[in-house]
């Protein structure tokens, strides 16, 4: 998935999200939700949490 339609996704803008990419800038937990609901995956699935 792009950026582009990442953020068009969850209403991050795309420059947060690629800084976010690249280590630049971390996400609250409600934009990782948020990235994680438009990808289809858990938020444990995106972040380095060990799952329960």
């Amino acid at each position: 998935m792009s950026l582009r339609t990442l953020s068009a996704k969850t209403g991050i803008h795309r420059g947060h999200l690629s800084r976010a990419e690249r280590g630049l800038a971390g996400l609250g937990d409600d934009n990782i939700r948020k990235v994680a609901e438009a990808l289809g995956v858990t938020p444990a699935d995106i972040t380095h949490e060990e799952k329960s």
